[in-house]
C-alpha cells in the first residue's frame, strides 16, 4: 500500500504552528502541578447537600454557595416548570429589543422592593452585574477605590470602566481616606487629566466598592464607616451583596439592611445564584442609576436577557426568604456548631464578629497544603473545594467550607471528625 501524498507546504506549516502553541500550553499546565496550582473541573451528580461524583464516591457537599438550600425547594422547581411551560426556554432578545416579558418587569419590582430601592435590573450573572454597574457610571478621569479582598468580577469591572483604579488593605480605611482626599484635591485644582473623560459635561467621579461579605473569609465589611468616607468626599457608594442577600438583615435584605444603612448606599448589586439558589446579577439603585446602565453599558446591551424561568425562580427566592426564615435562622446555627468545633480543634478562624455568614475558611497557607488537606476530607466523604493563588493571595491558600439550611448536625460532625483526624 502506498504512503499518503505530503501535506502542501501551507498545510504542514500551520500544522507545526498549532503544535507549537498547543506544547506550550501543557508544558505551562505541567509546571502548574507540582505546586497544587492545577485546576480540573470536577463532575457530580446534583447540586444538594449530598453528591455522587463520576467514580461513585458519595459526598457531603460543603463546596455549595446555596446557602438556604433553595435551589432544592419544591416551590423553586415548579416555578422554573411553570415559566418553561408558558414562556418556553428563552427570551430570544435582548432587554433592549424583544426580551424583556412581564415576567421580568415583575420579578425586578419585586427584588427592588425586597432591597428597599426605587428600580432593580436583572442580568445574566453577577459577574455580568458588577461589569454593567462600573463600565457604566466610571469612566477615564475618574477614581475607583475598592477593599483588596474584593471579588474578582469587581477587579476586573473597575479595570474595564477606564477608570483610575486603587486598591486599601482589607477593612482598613486609613488609604481610602488618602486616596479620596488626594483625588479630591487634584480634581479642585485642576491637576486631574480630565482630557480622557469622554463626558466632558461632568466632574471626575469618586467611587468607594466593596464587598458586603466577603467570599473567601466570609468576614463583613462596615459600611456605616464607608458611607461616612463617600458623604465626607462625595464619593459613589457601590456595594457586592452577592454572600449576604437572603442571609443578613431583618428581612434577609443583607448586610446593608443589618448595619442600616440602606438609603446610603447608591448601587447594590446581587446574585441570584447564592442564596437564592438560582442564577442572575440584580442591580437595585435610584431610577436615574438604571436607565444610566441600560443606556450605556454594554454587558446588557449586548447580553440576551435571562430566560424566563431564571426571572421566575428569583422572584419565588424572594417569596421563600420572606415567609421561612427559619431558613437563614438554621444555616446560622450549623455555622456556629462548625466553628465552635473546629475552635476546639484550634484551627484558626477568621473572625466574623456580630454577622455570622456559612462560610469557613480552613487556612493552611501554600496550595499544595490546601489540596492535601481537601484529599483528607475526601477520603472522609466530605467534598471540600481548595482555594488558592490567584483566587487568594500567595501564602494564604485555604480549603472553604460552606453551610446549607438543608444540612444536619451530623453532616457537620461529620467534618469536625475528619478535621480532627488531619495532621497539620
Amino acid at each position: 500500500m502506498s504512503n499518503p501524498p505530503p501535506l502542501p507546504a501551507e498545510v504542514q506549516s500551520t500544522q507545526t504552528h498549532t503544535d507549537r502553541f498547543l506544547d506550550e500550553l501543557s508544558a505551562a499546565l505541567a509546571r502548574l502541578d507540582p505546586e497544587g496550582l492545577l485546576r480540573r473541573l470536577k463532575l457530580v451528580s446534583s447540586a444538594g447537600p449530598v453528591v455522587t461524583t463520576e467514580d461513585g464516591q458519595v459526598l457531603l457537599n460543603f463546596t455549595s454557595n446555596s446557602y438556604l438550600g433553595l435551589n432544592e425547594h419544591p416551590a423553586m422547581k415548579a416555578a422554573a416548570v411553570s415559566a418553561v411551560n408558558e414562556l418556553g426556554t428563552g427570551a430570544g432578545a435582548s432587554l433592549l429589543v424583544s426580551g424583556r416579558l412581564p415576567i421580568h418587569a415583575r420579578a425586578e419590582r419585586i427584588f427592588a422592593e425586597f432591597k428597599h430601592a426605587q428600580a432593580a435590573l436583572l442580568l445574566p450573572s453577577g459577574y455580568t452585574a458588577n461589569l454593567a454597574a462600573l463600565t457604566a457610571l466610571a469612566g477615564p478621569g475618574d477614581l475607583i477605590c475598592l477593599d483588596k479582598l474584593c471579588h474578582a468580577s469587581l477587579i476586573d469591572a473597575a479595570r474595564a470602566s477606564g477608570a483610575e483604579v486603587r486598591t486599601y488593605p482589607h477593612l482598613k480605611t486609613d488609604k481610602l481616606e488618602r486616596l479620596l482626599q488626594k483625588h479630591e484635591s487634584s480634581t479642585a485644582c485642576g491637576l486631574a487629566d480630565l482630557t480622557t473623560n469622554e463626558d466632558q459635561t461632568r466632574a471626575p467621579r469618586r467611587f468607594i466598592v466593596t464587598d458586603s461579605v466577603f467570599s473567601m473569609d466570609g468576614d463583613t465589611a462596615d459600611l456605616p464607616a464607608l458611607c461616612g468616607l463617600a458623604e465626607q468626599y462625595n464619593a459613589v457608594m457601590v456595594v457586592d451583596e452577592a454572600h449576604a442577600t437572603g442571609l443578613l438583615g431583618e428581612t434577609g435584605a443583607g448586610l446593608c439592611e443589618a448595619q442600616g444603612v440602606t438609603g446610603r448606599i447608591h448601587v447594590t448589586i446581587s446574585t441570584a445564584s447564592k442564596a437564592l439558589g438560582s442564577l442572575g446579577g440584580i442591580i437595585t439603585a435610584d431610577q436615574p442609576i438604571i436607565d444610566t446602565i441600560v443606556n450605556l453599558a454594554r454587558p446588557l446591551i449586548y447580553t440576551t436577557a435571562i430566560p424566563p424561568a431564571q426571572a421566575a425562580v428569583m422572584e419565588q427566592s424572594v417569596k421563600l426568604i420572606q415567609e421561612e426564615p427559619q431558613l437563614r435562622h438554621r444555616v446560622r446555627e450549623l455555622t456556629i456548631r462548625l466553628r465552635e468545633g473546629l475552635k476546639s480543634q484550634c484551627w484558626q478562624l477568621v473572625p466574623q464578629g456580630k454577622y455570622i455568614t456559612p462560610i469557613v475558611p480552613l487556612i493552611v497557607g501554600e496550595a499544595k497544603d490546601a489540596v492535601a488537606l481537601a484529599e483528607h476530607l475526601y477520603t472522609h466523604s466530605i467534598l471540600a473545594a481548595p482555594i488558592r493563588p490567584p483566587t487568594v493571595a500567595p501564602g494564604s491558600a485555604r480549603v472553604r467550607l460552606s453551610l446549607r439550611a438543608d444540612m444536619t448536625e451530623a453532616h457537620v460532625d461529620r467534618v469536625l471528625d475528619a478535621t480532627s483526624r488531619f495532621n497539620r
